[in-house]
């Protein structure tokens, strides 16, 4: 995979080239994962380039500081207004974002202080296909990893913190090492949770299934993207718990999240799901959604002007 690139990065209220962007080796965030981020996207529009639902990730960034007890020194707009301005000052129509906020140089030990220093950082890259450029059409392979999902009592999943990642890293890996494109996860109680970065649905006999926060999965916005895009395409969704079997029965699997956007399943365990056309029809609305080529989601883009 090439290395993320552009030419600036929007670092503690500046832009600073992107080669010049750097934290000390002491770095709180860096020994302890005190941070939280966001990923978020910008596609091409007919009215130029927009970031999807910036607000709504930018709230949760807010949240997720909030419950770790981290003080972001920027407001909301404040952020939205920075990452326009680095979309812009890039030259990008299109680009994956990532907002990052963590604790700094300043404190060593395993304590989140009210006045512990916070660096925030905004990157904009361009970043394709995050499962490859013929996952959307061909679906993926999924395998149940042998780690478990953190436990909603010892990581929280509604904040979207660094140190999470790291159960999610060791799955990937797992997942990749043995031969498949992505894990999912179980629950402490063996219900199914996410995968390493992105949400899963079931579809059983014309219904949207997805597990629920309780099973350790995080609420995502592409997930909550779906769940909108199906009602309006008229399809039935549940939130509910589910077991590693109902994958196996079911009539279509795919994920979704930022980065990887809508990618069916087909193959979990070595079982075949197959591609059907129900995750046809939510792919096709998320990209007429993203690209703003339906007005009924242009609530959801942000453009970046300019």
């Amino acid at each position: 995979m090439a290395l993320p690139e552009a030419d600036w990065i929007w670092m503690d209220g500046a832009l600073v080239p992107w080669q010049d962007a750097k934290v000390h080796v002491l770095t709180h965030g860096l020994h302890y994962g005190t941070g939280v981020l966001e990923g978020t996207r910008a596609y091409p529009t007919p009215r130029g380039p927009a970031v999807f639902r910036l607000d709504e990730h930018l709230t949760r960034l807010a949240a997720s500081a909030r419950i770790l007890g981290m003080r972001i020194p920027y407001d909301t707009a404040e952020l939205r207004t920075a990452t326009l301005d680095l979309v812009r000052a890039n030259g990008l129509d299109s680009c994956y974002l990532r907002h990052l906020a963590h604790l700094g140089y300043g404190d060593m030990g395993p304590l989140i202080r009210p006045d512990s220093p916070v660096t925030v950082s905004i990157a904009a890259w361009r970043w394709g296909a995050y499962l490859g450029e013929e996952a959307a059409a061909r679906g993926i392979r999924l395998k149940t990893c042998s780690w478990r999902r953190n436990d909603p009592n010892a990581l929280p999943p509604a904040a979207k913190a660094t140190a999470g990642y790291l159960n999610a890293t060791l799955a990937k890996t797992e997942a990749v090492t043995a031969g498949y494109d992505e894990a999912v996860l179980l629950s402490s109680d063996g219900y199914v949770s996410e995968c390493s970065a992105a949400n899963v649905f079931a579809v059983k006999d014309g219904v949207l299934y997805t597990p629920p926060a309780s099973a350790g999965a995080l609420r995502g916005l592409t997930m909550d993207t779906v769940l909108t895009l199906a009602a309006d395409l008229g399809l039935a969704t549940r939130v509910e718990n589910l077991l590693r079997s109902d994958l196996y029965t079911a009539d279509e699997l795919f994920l979704c999240g930022t980065a990887s956007e809508v990618v069916p399943v087909r193959e979990m365990d070595d079982r075949e799901i197959g591609v059907g056309p129900v995750v046809g029809k939510i792919q096709a609305a998320y990209q007429a959604a993203v690209t703003g080529t339906d007005e009924r989601y242009a609530h959801w883009l942000t453009p970046v002007g300019g």
